[in-house]
């Protein structure tokens, strides 16, 4: 199978194009970690700015171990930032909470795609956990009608994938936005460190969704070969 170089074709742009991105938005926040931003606001503290700021007093903001494992959790309305964003004043951890905050604020606008991916996660995981099974029972016992089942189950990833893009876009352009709108940005300069830190983060997501659709389109080769 992986003699195939169309498979390679398929796989190869998303991880090569997933190891750019990583190294990319690790280099960005590395860098913008150790500038310090002129208001002196912690991750913290600029992200209950922002959400008092839309009337969202009600949403909780806790700290949380590990690193860039920043995530509003709409559920239990709770947005937590990772201990390099939440007590920090850097630009990176003022852009990280504001990008946060603004899914607290897609949640608060019921903003319909973020909505409709939070409906697709109880499929997406569904999905995920089924999908090899039943692809390598329908291989196992070459039956193609199964391989065809599992491979369209991979197919609820790609699709989450592709929902997440406009979410975390949008997510971004309401925390640049806010950060200037309420005046937690002050200089061009540290504007620049904030898109920069966005921007390479917003390439992770579009190298997730290139492999999520490369490993997708592979399993339907298969399927189809078989």
């Amino acid at each position: 199978m992986l003699g195939d170089p169309l498979i390679w074709i398929l796989i190869l742009p998303g991880m090569l194009l997933g190891g750019f991105a990583q190294s990319r938005v690790k280099a960005a926040v590395s860098r913008y970690s150790r500038v310090a931003l002129s208001h002196g606001l912690t991750g913290a503290e600029v992200a209950r700015h922002i959400l008092d700021a839309r009337g969202l007093r009600d949403v909780r903001i806790e700290p949380v171990k590990g690193v860039l494992s920043d995530h509003y959790d709409p559920s239990g309305k709770v947005l937590r930032l990772s201990e390099a964003v939440y007590g920090v004043p850097s630009i990176a951890a003022a852009g990280i909470a504001a990008h946060e905050a603004g899914h607290a604020i897609q949640d608060a606008d019921d903003y319909a795609p973020m909505e409709f991916r939070s409906a697709i996660v109880p499929l997406v995981k569904a999905g995920s956990t089924a999908a090899p099974l039943v692809f390598v029972g329908g291989l196992m016992i070459q039956s193609q009608p199964i391989m065809w089942v599992g491979a369209l189950l991979f197919g609820a990833s790609s699709l989450f994938a592709l929902v997440t893009l406009p979410v975390e876009f949008d997510a971004s352009r309401r925390a640049l936005k806010h950060l200037e709108g309420l005046g937690i940005i002050r200089t061009e300069a540290e504007m620049d460190g904030a898109r920069n830190v966005l921007r390479a983060a917003a390439w992770t997501y579009v190298a997730a969704a290139i492999a999520a659709l490369g490993s997708w389109a592979m399993y339907l080769l298969l399927s189809r070969r078989r």
